[in-house]
């Protein structure tokens, strides 16, 4: 895992980009989570006559985690609902990448008792990430 300055966090996929779109979409919904959007970059990039590799952001969440968050942090909102995007690199590895939920607690001032409502994407980019 690697964490960068701005506070992304990335994980390698054992996948292709659209397995692992597809195990973070049955995760969810496992889980009782919300898929508000699922934007395909590379599709549309494709639709306006350019390349980019494959690359796909999935846009979820749940009211009932995320509105206290936001309730106790309102600045909050214009990172929620929570995102992971994919991606595939130059190499042809496949990457999982989100916001860490420490970078988000310190942006937002997120009381720590709310931190654990905004850190499951951690956890769904492991799940769907692995073998």
């Amino acid at each position: 895992m690697v964490e960068t300055e701005n506070g992304i966090v990335s994980r390698q996929s054992q996948h292709s980009v659209d397995e692992t779109v597809m195990r973070l979409e049955n995760l969810l919904q496992a889980k009782g989570v919300t898929l508000f959007a699922l934007v395909d970059h590379s599709g549309e990039a494709q639709k306006a006559g350019m390349q980019m590799p494959p690359t796909k952001l999935l846009i979820f969440g749940n009211p009932a985690g995320g509105t206290p968050v936001m309730l106790a942090a309102p600045s909050i909102a214009i990172d929620l609902p929570l995102k992971i995007l994919v991606s595939e690199d130059s190499e042809g590895a496949v990457w999982l990448s989100w916001n860490s939920p420490e970078y988000l607690q310190q942006r937002h001032g997120v009381p720590a008792d709310l931190v654990k409502n905004i850190a499951v994407a951690a956890a769904l980019a492991e799940n769907a990430g692995d073998d």
